[in-house]
């Protein structure tokens, strides 16, 4: 087998199209929580601290010197970015929480037993009555 068609082999599985798409809805889900987080969750948080802004929060280690620019540890943006992971990890607790749940749903469900087919009947009538005769 050459190397190109076990490529072409590797790319088509479905769990490698199923792991691209995975990589790319988290990604913008990972934007979308960053931007719930940002504009809608820390600014209140803010003003319930008595009007802090948590982009701005940092401890200078160094001041701005001509073209050198401060240097400081923003300690605001970590706990954004604390708070982002929070929500992220949260969200896809609850959604492999309601996916095993399902599984576990239809592990559980009794399976039927599939009706014989027509040649199947016939072929159990004819088999009785000879069995009979």
């Amino acid at each position: 087998m050459s190397m190109l068609s076990e490529f072409k082999d590797f790319a088509i599985k479905g769990n490698v199209v199923d792991m691209a798409v995975g990589i790319i809805v988290g990604a913008a889900f990972g934007k979308i929580v960053s931007s719930f987080v940002k504009d809608v969750i820390m600014p209140p948080l803010g003003v319930m601290m008595g009007g802090v802004n948590f982009s701005d929060l940092a401890v200078v280690i160094q001041e701005a010197a001509g073209e050198a620019p401060v240097v400081a540890i923003k300690y605001g943006l970590f706990i954004q970015t604390i708070v982002d992971f929070l929500i992220v990890a949260l969200a896809i607790f609850m959604a492999v929480k309601v996916m095993n749940r399902l599984k576990k749903k239809e592990q559980e469900a009794p399976k039927e037993d599939p009706k014989p087919s027509k040649e199947e009947v016939l072929l159990t009538e004819i088999r009785d009555l000879l069995k009979n005769k």
